[in-house]
């Protein structure tokens, strides 16, 4: 017979440093439904999608497998081609039950590669920990926690047909981190404890053909985190984010500053034909239902568009960075943890033989082969120049 716990509780976090889009918007999505109308409904996906340092931690108390009531997972990338997600075995996760009294992490270093003129990453580190007690549920700290670090990314080395110094197309040059967790939280005046979902990113900033004159620059100032707080009270639960101010500069000099009194500011690149660099601060979508309390948010997108010869620049490249979504749903009233049976008062509980490790190595060939699908294409368009 299932042993009554604390609840019910359901609450995410998934936080990711960067996903870099190639010729968004151009490749029609397809169903499960035989319904051509149904389809062109579907908004159209990218050629390719690449994210950068993923974390998500998760927490179920209705799940129906036992150790899907609390999962953390922490990974350096994922590759989405056409629309489609092949899975790539890498970073590291947890899952409970059984209680993990320890998180699992992992460190890599991908080996040298002809792979580094398309993508180089350094210091990837990651971490995982997932609990979730027997008798008490969810009334353990924290219930879920990951988080995966960057010690430095760059992509596109050197462009095929448009030497740049040897300037990398796209750069974040110090540690970015994404973290994600789901915890209880004592909230003031209420006996009962609240679910809360946090999502934190640090990223100093990021390059766009850095060491060459055509550097751009995007400093952050300011640590972006979103948070939902569940209390089981509509009344109470809140969402709150803390949005930075980024700062713009070419060469050593600001050019703009983009913050909500100026969400949008369009940069001229002299390395591209008719090249614009579009920047546009990301917005807040937030939505409280019931005991619910959903967000999600972005840092900043970042476009390449290239003029056509009617004028009208179409999107190349699109980069999103900080991309974060919190979700917690509380029972009404809030968790009570005072209501976990002791364990001295039920039977032994039977051993539980572990879930097995995920893998916390890396598959040189696989970082090789993603990075040529994804970005081979891309700099083969950004090196093409435009007719005359």
């Amino acid at each position: 017979m299932p042993i009554p716990t604390p609840g019910p509780v359901v609450a995410g976090a998934g936080t990711m440093v960067g996903i870099v889009r190639v010729l968004p918007g151009t490749v029609p999505a397809d169903s499960i439904y035989e319904d051509p109308e149904f389809e062109d409904q579907l908004p159209k996906q990218s050629v390719a999608e690449a994210g950068l340092g993923r974390a998500v931690a998760q927490a179920n108390s209705t799940a129906f497998f036992a150790h899907e009531r609390a999962i953390a997972e922490a990974s350096p990338a994922g590759v989405a081609l056409f629309g489609k997600l092949p899975q790539l075995p890498v970073g590291v996760a947890q899952a409970a039950l059984p209680d993990r009294p320890e998180p699992v992490s992992t460190r890599i270093q991908p080996p040298s590669s002809p792979a580094d003129q398309l993508v180089r990453l350094s210091g990837l580190e990651g971490t995982a920990h997932a609990r979730w007690d027997r008798y008490a549920g969810p009334c353990v700290s924290p219930i879920a926690d990951a988080r995966y670090s960057l010690g430095s990314a760059s992509a596109g080395t050197a462009l095929p047909g448009r030497p740049l110094d040897g300037g990398p197309l796209l750069q974040v040059p110090g540690t970015a981190q994404a973290h994600s967790s789901v915890r209880l939280v004592d909230v003031p005046g209420q006996a009962t404890e609240a679910v809360r979902s946090t999502s934190d990113l640090s990223l100093a900033g990021v390059r766009l053909f850095a060491g060459t004159p055509h550097e751009v620059a995007v400093d952050v100032v300011g640590t972006p985190r979103l948070t939902a707080t569940a209390t089981g009270d509509p009344a109470t639960s809140t969402v709150e984010h803390e949005a930075p101010v980024l700062r713009v500069s070419r060469g050593g000099q600001e050019i703009g500053v983009l913050d909500p009194a100026h969400p949008r500011l369009d940069v001229p690149l002299p390395a591209l034909d008719a090249g614009v660099l579009r920047l546009a601060l990301g917005e807040l979508e937030q939505h409280v239902a019931g005991t619910e309390v959903r967000a999600q948010a972005r840092l900043f997108d970042l476009q390449v568009l290239r003029g056509h010869a009617v004028g009208l620049p179409t999107s190349l490249v699109q980069a999103s960075f900080g991309e974060q979504a919190v979700q917690a749903s509380a029972p009404e009233g809030g968790v009570d943890c005072t209501t976990a049976p002791a364990p001295a008062a039920l039977a032994a509980a039977p051993p539980t033989t572990p879930l097995p490790p995920s893998s916390s190595g890396v598959d040189p060939a696989l970082w090789t082969s993603a990075a040529l699908l994804l970005l081979g294409g891309t700099l083969a368009v950004l090196s093409r120049r435009q007719p005359v």
